[in-house]
């Protein structure tokens, strides 16, 4: 008979200690059960200004969970947290962002509104502290797998620009997406343009906003949840690279788990889910 050894196992690494931001919110709702069920993670605070005093997994329409809402960031950080993952809004986020990295917190940044042109200026920041911050303006895989094709795409054809369709109600425009998008085309190979701008007849407006030197055009009607395309042509055919989002937050959930997890070992500023897959 085979005897059991008598030495204790070491233990393993401790669980990363976080905090979601937006955690009652479309994706944050989803994210905090995900982060429950990961046994390499702990949700140590939810801030949710309307729900603030409640247990979030009761909020959540579960079991409580011991973890109590509060309605600031700052509030939430009180905690030994080692990340602050954020889906609030694009009013709030940048505030949030420096509220955690001068708490010695890392940052994963879901929310639009964190403008590429203060990238700089947040590395810079994060280094100082000896933190990583990851901005996505979509954590869904496959929409990362749709960028990649679109700026393959880009650099084989001699027109193309961006369109972004979102649902009436969404406040920011272009979307996180469209806007990572024409960042990344921008400054991987930008040819402006595809026709007349300013110096056309009629309307200028109609010809969309030139982000990083990428057209780009945002629809904004009822029934969309979330679609981005790349439009391009050469000659007499056309190419459409288009991501399309459904009704439910899923998709997000696990490029969002792989940034809290990779966060920890990063310093500075990282933009695109992309930067952080093979």
């Amino acid at each position: 008979m085979q005897r059991r050894s008598t030495v204790p196992e070491a233990p393993g690494p401790s669980p990363i200690a976080v905090v979601v931001a937006g955690a009652t919110g479309w994706v944050g709702s989803a994210l905090v059960p995900a982060i429950l069920a990961a046994s390499d993670l702990a949700l140590v605070g939810a801030v949710a200004r309307r729900h603030a005093g409640q247990d979030v997994g009761t909020v959540l329409g579960g079991l409580p969970v011991g973890v109590t809402v509060v309605g600031t960031v700052p509030e939430a950080l009180a905690a030994r947290a080692a990340v602050m993952v954020d889906f609030t809004s694009a009013v709030s986020v940048q505030g949030h962002v420096r509220a955690a990295l001068d708490r010695g917190v890392h940052v994963v940044v879901g929310s639009s509104g964190l403008d590429p042109a203060d990238d700089p200026r947040l590395d810079a920041y994060a280094r100082e502290r000896g933190l990583g911050v990851v901005v996505a303006g979509n954590f869904s895989l496959v929409a990362t797998l749709a960028k990649r094709l679109a700026l393959i795409a880009a650099a084989e054809m001699p027109g193309w620009e961006v369109v972004d369709y979102a649902a009436a109600s969404k406040p920011d425009a272009p979307s996180g997406t469209a806007f990572e998008w024409a960042a990344a085309l921008g400054a991987a190979h930008s040819k402006g343009p595809a026709g007349p701008g300013s110096e056309g007849i009629g309307h200028s407006q109609a010809r969309g906003a030139t982000i990083a030197g990428v057209q780009v055009h945002s629809v904004r009607v009822p029934g969309y949840v979330l679609s981005t395309a790349l439009l391009a042509g050469a000659g007499d055919e056309r190419l459409t690279i288009r991501y399309d989002a459904g009704q439910s937050p899923a998709p997000y959930l696990t490029g969002t788990l792989l940034a809290i997890r990779r966060v920890t070992s990063l310093l500075g500023l990282v933009r695109g889910l992309e930067q952080l897959l093979p």
